[in-house]
């Protein structure tokens, strides 16, 4: 099965960019999107034919896949900006209505970025997709468990990244 896999952050070499490079690296067939910056800002006066086409290829590439992992750093306590961006121009598609989705939270802080992930779940509602709840886990990753190569090489997170993208796949 087809797992895209969205990184919520713009940062180069963020540890949310290393997980979804390490689930590629420990499961054949994801995805990981590259084109969060490419987004135009959402405007529902845009959203229709002829689409922008960073919009079009993001929405191709959801109702394609056969899930969708996310993975996203909380900013001011909730999503960032350009990720609910990416959300939004999500709705009118109904690419992922009834697709299973999960997600990986990476955060090392105290808060474990639970203000994101509740946004993510709100969200994720109005886009009808179907969460699986154990492909919605919290692996906390440090930046010192970043290889030089972008990878995250700890076998423990390895596994559970595993195991989360496998509950998707049973879905």
């Amino acid at each position: 099965m087809q797992i895209f896999a969205v990184n919520g952050s713009m940062r180069a070499g963020s540890t949310n960019g290393a997980l979804l490079a390490t689930a590629r690296a420990v499961a054949p067939g994801v995805e990981v999107y590259e084109g969060l910056g490419s987004l135009p800002h959402f405007n529902p006066d845009e959203d229709r034919e002829p689409l922008p086409a960073a919009v079009a290829d993001l929405r191709r590439r959801l109702a394609d896949a056969g899930a969708v992992l996310f993975c996203t750093p909380e900013y001011a306590g909730a999503l960032p900006g350009s990720f609910k961006n990416l959300l939004d121009w999500s709705v009118g598609s109904g690419a992922m209505d009834g697709k299973p989705v999960g997600w990986v939270n990476v955060s090392s802080s105290i808060t474990g970025a639970a203000g994101a992930h509740a946004s993510l779940r709100t969200v994720l509602g109005y886009l009808g997709t179907r969460i699986v709840e154990e492909a919605c886990v919290h692996v906390p990753v440090t930046r010192h468990e970043v290889g030089a190569d972008g990878l995250i090489h700890d076998e423990a997170i390895r596994a559970r990244v595993a195991a989360a993208l496998a509950a998707l796949t049973s879905h």
